[in-house]
């Protein structure tokens, strides 16, 4: 059994790790899903409303509300997998739940781009309009990093830079996906 965390800056490559996943038939579970589903259940839009509700979440049920939320389905699927992505973790505290309830089993990767590449990636992949305001990404970090994400990104098991093509990520992402930390070490 093995879980594989990760963590990064809008744009950073997460998405993709997740997609390289899904092709190498690993279930993945995203955290921001969660919280998506929350904002339909209070009747919001998740466009909008969404660092609002994962903030929300966390005031109400406590800092791992996402991760605890998370748990059932990474549970459920481990059910039938040897390997699960869980996509988007934000704070110590989620880190924490996952090497609670998965032990040595769980492994943290951080992702991590430069800002500009960030901004130029967000702007090609144009999911959301914020995303290619300059002004709005640094907002969206700013969040980000407020719930505890940069130390998160410090406390990775591996980091992983992506500047390099998307091919050479991909091939870092199935290489870890294959072999955890050995595939850095190689």
């Amino acid at each position: 059994m093995r879980v594989i965390g990760t963590v990064g800056l809008p744009g950073s490559g997460k998405g993709e790790a997740a997609s390289v996943a899904r092709e190498e038939g690993i279930p993945v579970v995203t955290m921001g899903d969660v919280i998506r589903e929350e904002c339909r259940d209070r009747g919001l839009d998740p466009a909008e409303h969404h660092g609002d509700v994962a903030k929300a979440l966390r005031e109400e049920n406590g800092p791992d509300a996402v991760a605890e939320r998370s748990l059932p389905l990474i549970e459920r699927e481990l059910d039938t997998a040897e390997t699960v992505l869980v996509d988007g973790l934000r704070s110590m505290v989620e880190v924490e739940r996952f090497r609670e309830a998965f032990g040595d089993g769980f492994l943290l990767v951080s992702i991590e781009a430069p800002f500009e590449l960030r901004v130029e990636r967000l702007g090609e992949r144009g999911r959301d309009a914020s995303d290619v305001k300059t002004e709005a990404l640094r907002a969206r970090d700013e969040r980000e990093l407020s719930f505890g994400m940069g130390e998160v990104m410090e406390q990775a098991d591996l980091t992983v830079e992506n500047t390099d093509s998307l091919e050479a990520f991909r091939r870092t992402v199935r290489r870890i996906l294959e072999d955890g930390p050995e595939a850095i070490e190689q």
